[in-house]
């Protein structure tokens, strides 16, 4: 780990990746950019990183000109980040299927360090 990293980030399988892969350079800059915050600061502002209430979940926010994304992540261990999922926004409220498939990831992934 970097010595300016307060947290390591990790990322769960592909599902990430399928929503990062799609975008231009501009938004990748901007994502990897968010990320390097998160994974840096020692208090992240609400702005880049909150959680969902009523859940242990927590989104990444990033908004490059129009386009808003949401990535999903939970902590796991003191200063683990792992990245689960994310999506484009593209109305006020958080699509409830995202939050779902993001908890369910959340448990496949405690389900395969059982292993």
């Amino acid at each position: 780990m970097n010595l300016y990293m307060k947290r390591k980030i990790i990322f769960f399988g592909d599902y990430f990746f399928s929503l990062y892969n799609k975008q231009t350079q501009q938004i990748k800059d901007k994502i990897n950019r968010t990320l390097g915050l998160v994974s840096e600061m020692e208090i992240v502002p609400v702005k880049f990183l909150k959680h969902l209430e009523g859940t242990d979940i927590y989104e990444i926010r990033v908004r490059c000109g129009k386009n808003i994304f949401r990535i999903f992540c939970f902590f796991d261990k003191e200063n683990l980040v792992i990245i689960l999922n994310g999506f484009q926004k593209k109305s006020q409220k958080t699509p409830s299927n995202e939050i779902l498939k993001a908890l369910k990831l959340k448990k496949k992934y405690y389900e395969e360090q059982k292993n």
